[in-house]
């Protein structure tokens, strides 16, 4: 088995022995983001990370930044993504947004299952589909909707310093931030990105949906 082939087969089963939380969605509404695991493109190999097994060390998540047009979340950290449409599954919608936002295209096949949902305080109930892109995938970043497109290796998600929590006066529970390079990325993308280390990378049933956010996402 490659380096490829063994990090799917390991967040599939991962994601199978997950037992999911979904959130109701009441007045709030429903949208679905893609979890897009691809090659890193750094040229890596199966080198590095012994520890953690040699099939992360080149495999990275799609992550946008999102249009400085939008009226909403502009030139924000985001996963591609957006609200469900009557008649959708949220992993018909994550798809669909993918194609719509990047221009990448994938199989429903390639779906490797979900994480928790988190409800946003932006009145979202966030659903994530983890997908698998692997080494083909290639982006055609649609301009009205993101500014740019990266693939953040998934060794960032294993630094000592995150995830960062940042604890606010009369908050009930603390702010969650993931280091990404010199940058951070803040909750809701952020608390995806660390269930996602938690749960797919290695093996540990932790919750996130208690996270907070910074004011900023709220609208």
């Amino acid at each position: 088995m490659n380096c490829d082939e063994a990090f799917r087969h390991a967040i599939m089963a991962r994601l199978a022995e997950f037992a999911l939380l979904e959130a109701e969605i009441g007045e709030a509404r429903a949208a679905a983001v893609a979890v897009t695991v691809v090659d890193a493109g750094l040229g890596a190999g199966c080198n590095g990370l012994p520890e953690h097994g040699e099939w992360q060390s080149h495999a990275a998540l799609v992550l946008t930044r999102r249009s400085s047009r939008l009226r909403n979340h502009a030139g924000q950290w985001a996963f591609p993504g957006g609200r469900v449409d009557a008649g959708e599954t949220p992993e018909q919608t994550a798809l669909r947004e993918m194609h719509e936002e990047i221009g990448l295209e994938l199989d429903p096949g390639q779906i490797l299952g979900r994480l928790d949902d988190f409800v946003t305080r932006s009145g979202f109930v966030m659903t994530p589909v983890v997908i698998w892109g692997g080494s083909q995938a290639r982006f055609h970043p649609n301009p009205d909707e993101v500014d740019s497109v990266h693939r953040i290796p998934v060794a960032e998600l294993l630094r000592e310093d995150a995830p960062l929590l940042d604890h606010v006066a009369h908050g009930e529970a603390p702010v969650l931030r993931m280091p990404i390079g010199a940058d951070w990325i803040a909750a809701p993308t952020a608390a995806i990105l660390y269930q996602f280390r938690e749960v797919c990378m290695l093996g540990r049933a932790t919750r996130v949906a208690h996270y907070d956010q910074p004011r900023f996402a709220w609208r």
